[in-house]
């Protein structure tokens, strides 16, 4: 039996169906995120013209939870490693300038012990820092201390309204825990006069859970968080993918979705709108936009990512961007350097990049590219 908690109605942020002043700070500061990845089409060139604007620093490939939607769970991508703290001061030493970093890839970033020490590092730098967390570890000393080293944002991934669909897709049941922890976190900010970091809940598009959503919604408001977002799933091509994971073309909402389904994604717009919350997808888009077809043979053109962030893995591997691992099996086909062996910049308009570049722009993309979310996660 599914258990899922109550709702309660809509408290005195709401005023006349408009977003809340949290929620609209949010969809301002969300559409001003657009600008790291804009690139005009004279500057599509094999050779980038310009440092990159982001990195995504894996701090760790570890993980306590068994996501079928995550290929971490199915084959071991790299050997199990944090990323040093000596590589992680060193990567940013060498890009001073950087606008934004975030500190997610594949595993859970609250495992590292000292990530708050690493958010305040960036944040004495006036980066912008953000990652994604499952929540089990967002207890009050962690809250606290990301609070107290100035993380701007929280993302967390809880993929459910309810605990019996959450333990179908996370592996394991920490339904309540997670919604408990959230709870708290806001009441702590709120207790302590803390806009930031922006809270948002995320659920991963899958048919076997797009029922969840105006419940998500409602959870969310409920717990205090004034974001949702609608992740796009992204997926191995037919065969890859092992026989128990959802990552697989049949689950996503992407491309054909029912009347049925689209009417829920209604629904949860309608409850958000009711609630002051804002409902958002991945990428800065609609919900309704991020699952629609790209109406061009290739779509992947649209992609700016290798030509404004960097990926590294906790073991120094350069790649494109944080949705290649889950596009394809393996890292080798988009391994692009190796940051412990060069530096950023000579990794950066090297020829594994160079040829990356040059390949996304025509009409045979690079294996990653080619079955790519491009709207999964900005």
């Amino acid at each position: 039996m599914s258990t899922l908690l109550p709702i309660l109605p809509p408290n005195n942020l709401v005023e006349d169906d408009r977003l809340s002043p949290e929620a609209q700070r949010a969809e301002e500061e969300k559409n001003a995120m657009r600008r790291y990845f804009q690139k005009p089409e004279e500057q599509l060139l094999p050779v980038a013209n310009h440092e990159p604007v982001c990195l995504y620093l894996e701090t760790t490939n570890r993980c306590n939870l068994l996501c079928v939607t995550c290929p971490r769970t199915y084959e071991q991508l790299e050997p199990e490693a944090d990323m040093p703290w000596e590589m992680f001061t060193s990567l940013i030493d060498q890009y001073p300038n950087i606008a934004r970093v975030v500190l997610h890839g594949i595993g859970e970033p609250m495992l590292v012990k000292d990530i708050a020490q690493r958010v305040a590092y960036l944040k004495a730098r006036n980066i912008y820092v953000l990652f994604n967390t499952n929540g089990t570890l967002l207890n009050d000393a962690n809250g606290r201390a990301l609070i107290d080293a100035g993380l701007d944002e929280l993302r967390v991934s809880l993929d459910a309204a309810e605990s019996e669909v959450y333990q179908m897709v996370r592996g394991k049941d920490f339904f309540a825990k997670i919604v408990e922890n959230v709870r708290n976190f806001t009441r702590l900010q709120r207790e302590l006069h803390a806009p930031k970091p922006r809270v948002s809940l995320w659920l991963t598009g899958l048919r076997e859970t797009v029922d969840q959503l105006p419940n998500f919604v409602r959870l969310a408001h409920d717990v205090g968080v004034t974001e949702v977002y609608l992740q796009r799933l992204v997926f191995f091509e037919s065969g890859e993918a092992n026989e128990n994971s959802l990552a697989r073309a049949e689950s996503a909402l992407f491309e054909h979705t029912s009347e049925g389904e689209e009417a829920l994604i209604r629904e949860a717009e309608d409850v958000a709108k009711e609630l002051g919350v804002m409902f958002s997808a991945s990428g800065a888009v609609d919900p309704g936009e991020s699952i629609r077809m790209a109406r061009t043979d290739n779509p992947w053109s649209l992609c700016r990512r290798p030509w404004s962030l960097m990926y590294i893995t906790a073991n120094g591997r350069v790649l494109p961007c944080c949705i290649a691992p889950f596009s394809m099996k393996g890292y080798g086909s988009f391994t692009l350097g190796d940051a412990t062996q060069e530096t950023l910049r000579e990794i950066w308009n090297g020829a594994e990049y160079q040829r990356f570049r040059e390949g996304l722009l025509t009409s045979a993309p690079p294996p990653a590219c080619s079955n790519c979310g491009l709207r999964w996660s900005l």
